[in-house]
């Protein structure tokens, strides 16, 4: 027994270097082959290569298929995340288009119903915000409108929903608008449904504070703010925002104009109310019959 593990001993040896040369040997050869630049050489590469690589698609297929699979997956997930982002904005859509309808229908009913006659002489020009002061001192903004557009110190200044400020300074080509939360800007302001008569003080801050209330109790947060139109300045009934109540407990306005992207503003022209001063044609209205019946009082 111990003479036959010895002779298999023998043979195995020389036969495991024999194939370790024979394998240096072929590897050295593929790569001397693969080396020379040869144009035979080339040849016969592409011909190796023609040879192997169709084949080889059979084993490439389970993994060609697989990340076809993952990829239909991921795009399927796709799909159905965009499907539920367009059905929530359809719902929200549907939201919208019943609310725009109610509106519509409110105030073709309020239209209806007050018959309002509005001024004819509140006409008013638009212009483009060139620049902004960007002062803590000083709010104020520059508009591309001035003397040549007919423009007047102390008209108001609206963002097309609330009160900006005002008219204050006017050049040929441009004018600049002192906005409400100015330091210098006093606004005469109606607090309703109360009534009250108050002043929008600016103090720099975005929500100006309210002074001079004649019965603040009458008041609570939400309430609207409009123009009154005292002094004559300002135009009655232009909308100034909302009364809110800081921390301290002092009473201010929440805006209605957007301060934040102001690009256009709309100028009205205001020559202001008309004085009287006979206050008898204020309520009997002049004629030939009024006139007659004066002279025969006479």
């Amino acid at each position: 027994m111990a003479s036959d593990r010895s002779n298999s001993g023998d043979y195995t040896g020389p036969l495991r270097r024999l194939l370790l040369a024979v394998l240096f040997l072929l590897l050295a050869a593929v790569f001397l082959l693969w080396r020379i630049d040869s144009p035979r050489v080339e040849r016969f590469r592409a011909q190796i290569t023609d040879t192997l690589v169709p084949n080889l698609d059979w084993a490439m297929a389970p993994v060609t298929g697989t990340v076809n699979l993952l990829r239909d997956f991921q795009s399927y997930q796709r799909l159905v995340e965009q499907n539920q982002e367009l059905r929530s904005e359809l719902r929200q859509m549907q939201a919208w288009k019943e609310a725009a309808l109610q509106l519509e229908q409110e105030n073709a009913r309020l239209l209806d119903l007050n018959k309002v006659r509005l001024d004819p002489r509140l006409t008013f020009i638009t212009g483009v915000v060139l620049a902004d002061s960007g002062s803590p001192f000083r709010q104020s903004v520059l508009l591309n409108v001035g003397a040549r557009d007919g423009l007047v110190d102390g008209w108001a200044t609206m963002d097309g929903i609330g009160l900006v400020g005002r008219i204050s300074g006017v050049a040929e080509n441009t004018s600049r608008v002192i906005l409400l939360t100015d330091a210098t800007s006093r606004i005469p302001a109606t607090i309703q449904p109360s009534g009250q008569r108050a002043i929008v003080a600016g103090d720099n801050s975005i929500a100006p504070p309210i002074d001079f209330l004649e019965n603040p109790d009458l008041i609570r947060p939400g309430d609207r703010v409009i123009s009154s139109g005292d002094g004559g300045v300002f135009p009655a009934g232009l909308l100034i925002g909302q009364v809110a109540a800081d921390p301290g407990g002092r009473l201010r306005v929440r805006l209605a104009a957007d301060y934040e992207r102001l690009e256009f503003l709309r100028v009205l022209r205001h020559y202001g109310t008309e004085s009287v001063t006979d206050t008898a044609r204020v309520i009997t209205p002049t004629g030939p019959l009024n006139d007659s019946a004066e002279v025969a009082t006479e």
